[in-house]
């Protein structure tokens, strides 16, 4: 038995505690829906999530509430989830929120901003620092809000053609990066693309592109970027984690009975973080395998760095004067990981940073 199952009537195992299952009442409704999620069935950590997650919510429910996953493209294209779910057309989605940005600035925070929070930082801050409540106030005009259900780690900084040396080799450079990293990068003469995942290498192998980011080494393996890009950049600093979203209509979640809900809130909680474990235990592995096939690994040079950083803050400083919501949101992400990288710094950035001196004796 895997060590985070639902149970009939039982409990769910989750990261490092029990959460309770409601049993379920004779007579309980018997529910379909469908979920589209964004990412193409090939990544089968992300799409995999939301599988896993559908799974939990049947097994503890007797199978009366099934959730039916598609892939990107079997119902709607990857970018177009919040539009579904915004008019009923599937109940739920899967999908980073910062896709949206064109329609609310204010999700790129939901996702992860540039320079922004690393994944327990952004976690703790949907739960504890105003994050789900601010995100879920974005969300309202699009009949929908947001159950956090992932996240992707810390980020590589994506495939490229060529070396970047300088700033002025971002210049007319073809990107595929969502979010307002592209927004961000096109202050410095980046042609930014947003392009959905399964359609990524066919634009990189074509020409049609000139680098790529997509999440880390694991996915990035399977997507194939390294045969048609020679050099590996890090960090992807337009994210420090990729949250990831069930985004659920509204008017649907209100018809569940809250018994369903409980265990959809449980679900997704289960489902994230079987994500981010995932990640952790096949990253390295394929980091290495990418490096022994002839990808380049490199670090953004520090002066790239400086000018994207001070790109960001001119950005989201423009933004935060045109919006009351995006600046409440900046305000509150910012003073939030202000207050947690003063303590990390000391509990833990040193521990790991010694640790890592003694492995690399090793």
């Amino acid at each position: 038995m895997e060590r985070r199952t639902f149970l009939k009537g039982g409990a769910v195992a989750g990261a490092t505690t029990l959460v309770a299952a409601p049993a379920i009442a004779q007579g309980a409704p018997e529910i379909k829906w469908r979920l589209t999620s964004s990412f193409p069935k090939s990544l089968d950590t992300i799409y995999g999530t939301a599988q896993t997650f559908a799974k939990y919510v049947a097994e503890a429910t007797d199978n009366k509430f099934q959730i039916q996953t598609f892939a990107a493209g079997e119902l709607v294209p990857g970018l177009q989830a919040l539009d579904a779910v915004s008019t009923a057309s599937v109940e739920m989605a899967q999908t980073p929120l910062y896709f949206y940005i064109g329609k609310e600035p204010a999700l790129a925070y939901a996702t992860g901003a540039p320079f922004g929070m690393n994944h327990r930082h952004q976690e703790s801050w949907w739960h504890f620092g105003g994050g789900a409540g601010l995100t879920n106030e974005a969300l309202k005009p699009f009949k929908a809000h947001a159950i956090l259900c992932g996240n992707s780690g810390t980020q590589m900084g994506g495939w490229f053609r060529k070396e970047i040396k300088t700033v002025d080799d971002l210049k007319g450079l073809k990107f595929r990066i969502a979010g307002m990293g592209g927004h961000v990068l096109a202050r410095l003469g980046v042609v930014p693309q947003q392009i959905a995942g399964g359609d990524v290498y066919p634009a990189l192998e074509k020409g049609t592109i000139d680098a790529a980011e997509f999440v880390g080494p694991y996915d990035d393996e399977k997507l194939g970027f390294q045969k048609v890009a020679k050099y590996y950049y890090f960090p992807g600093w337009w994210e420090g984690g990729a949250m990831l979203h069930m985004v659920v209509n509204d008017e649907k979640w209100a018809s569940l009975p809250k018994q369903y809900q409980a265990i959809v809130n449980q679900a997704a909680s289960a489902a994230g973080a079987w994500m981010l474990e995932k990640y952790d235990s096949v990253n390295p592995a394929a980091l290495k395998r990418l490096i022994a096939n002839g990808a380049e690994l490199k670090a953004f040079p520090q002066p790239v760095l400086e000018a994207c950083y001070n790109a960001t803050q001119d950005h989201l400083n423009e933004l935060a004067a045109k919006s009351d919501l995006f600046k409440r949101t900046k305000d509150s992400h910012d003073t939030y990981m202000k207050e947690l990288l003063f303590y990390t710094q000391i509990a833990e950035n040193f521990y790991d940073n010694y640790l890592l001196s003694k492995t690399r004796k090793t």
